[in-house]
């Protein structure tokens, strides 16, 4: 089946150049002594933030710098066609909405941190987009109100790619063994079916009878991943999940390696001790690990389902972070690893804020590769969208049946697609995992007591 058309709107290579007055002024920030950033937004979108980095007056930026990306919007079939529908027949032609700011982000006491230096409108036409690229914009803009020979210059890149991706969506909750469907517009066709099961304590190397393929090879993968703190009282562990291929043999698997435990003196799975899953492919007749995802429950006025994830290369002792973020317990959120952004949404960076050099490991060290197998992944990964606590259980309304979209550029065959929906169960289960230990799961996450004892 083809992929859906979607279009990458990207904003690049962010710089701001403020002249230095010969004598202090009020209107006039010195660039050293004051951070910028700016707010990004396209219609109904939502808002973005970005840093925005001061370059000396005689600076050539961005000559001789690596593109450095500080937004995407993401659109879809529907979103183009609404948004080309009102630039053609609505209330006028379409904009990107750029405010650029200097001093900090954030407020204090209910008031704005930082001050307005300027606004951008970039003039958009995203008619025709899912098949070429369009460069929207590429250069310096005057902001501010001063005159001509003072004022503030802003540089920044604007353009749209096509981004094809596969789309699947999750008939049921992951914890009911589902069956998931490729999307193409009003076409289901079903891919995969979902096994999820409990792993016992008793015998840790038979995780699931639905996983024939695991040998001995593999057993070291678990027994390492795993913990020896599972123990009677307050913690979730054994929860598994295997995606099969239509011919019933298992493509991709997400095995729950590190139980999710209650810190001492509360109910919550705590940042300093998260419970983990492990992502597997099968390979050379047993499974083999792919990637590990880290999850727990962040403090605060509003509790954030904290992760982290990482891949895991082939003889490689240390993962290579690829996303790590907090979205909304309550109200659920996206899961993204995209490696071309590094913005803010809601306070919090998103995936693809790693400080490093775009093909090097984060804080792994140096495995000696020529090339970081990092570089196997470009752009636009993958998302997942997640619900709140209120789906998949404790009796809510809600109900979590997980859609994925994946880049067509990382699919080259069925274990592709079936380990980011591995990834995608895992991640909507950790929602149940960290569910505060006061509140009860549904029934089909609660295994019988003499599984376990």
């Amino acid at each position: 089946m083809d992929p859906c058309p979607f279009v990458r709107l990207s904003v690049c290579n962010l710089a701001l150049k403020i002249p230095v007055a010969s004598k202090p002024a009020h209107s006039v920030v010195h660039p050293s002594s004051s951070p910028c950033f700016c707010k990004i937004k396209l219609r109904k979108f939502p808002l973005q933030t970005a840093v925005v980095p001061c370059v000396l007056p005689e600076s050539q930026f961005p000559d001789g710098q690596v593109q450095s990306h500080a937004a995407s919007f993401h659109l879809n079939k529907s979103d183009l066609e609404k948004l080309v529908a009102k630039s053609l027949f609505g209330d006028g032609k379409l904009y990107l909405k750029i405010s650029i700011y200097t001093g900090r982000r954030g407020s204090t006491c209910g008031v704005n941190s930082g001050r307005l230096l300027g606004k951008v409108d970039v003039p958009l036409d995203l008619k025709g987009t899912e098949s070429r690229s369009v460069l929207f914009h590429n250069g310096w803009i005057v902001v501010g109100e001063e005159a001509k020979n003072s004022s503030a210059q802003f540089h920044l890149s604007v353009k749209a790619e096509p981004d094809p991706r596969f789309v699947f969506q999750f008939d049921k909750e992951p914890e009911c063994s589902p069956q998931v469907f490729q999307i193409q517009g009003n076409i289901r066709q079903p891919v995969f079916t979902c096994k999820f099961s409990f792993r016992t304590t008793g015998d840790r190397n038979q995780r699931s009878r639905s996983l024939p393929l695991e040998h001995s090879s593999s057993r070291g993968w678990l027994s390492s991943f795993g913990s020896e703190r599972e123990r009677q009282g307050k913690e979730r562990k054994g929860w598994s999940i295997t995606v099969h291929d239509l011919s019933g043999s298992p493509v991709a698997a997400a095995s729950m390696v590190t139980p999710f435990v209650a810190s001492p003196g509360s109910d919550r799975v705590s940042r300093s001790n998260p419970g983990s899953w492990l992502i597997l492919r099968p390979g050379d007749g047993t499974w083999k690990p792919w990637g590990r995802l880290e999850a727990w429950r962040e403090r605060g006025s509003g509790d954030g389902l904290g992760y982290r994830f990482e891949l895991i290369p082939d003889s490689a002792a240390a993962g290579i972070v690829l996303a790590e973020s907090t979205l909304s317990i309550n109200k659920g959120g996206k899961f993204v690893i995209d490696l071309g952004t590094s913005v803010s949404t809601n306070g919090k960076s998103t995936p693809g804020n790693s400080t490093s050099p775009a093909c090097s490991p984060r804080g792994s060290g140096d495995f000696g590769y020529g090339l970081w197998p990092y570089c196997m992944y470009r752009g636009f990964v993958m998302s997942a969208n997640v619900e709140g606590e209120g789906g998949g259980g404790g009796g809510g309304s809600k109900c979590s049946k997980p859609t994925v979209e994946v880049s067509v550029q990382h699919v080259t065959c069925t274990e592709d697609a079936a380990a980011f929906v591995a990834l995608s169960a895992a991640i909507d289960l950790s929602i149940d995992a960290c569910r505060l230990f006061s509140q009860k799961l549904r029934k089909e996450l609660c295994p019988s007591q003499d599984l376990f004892f």
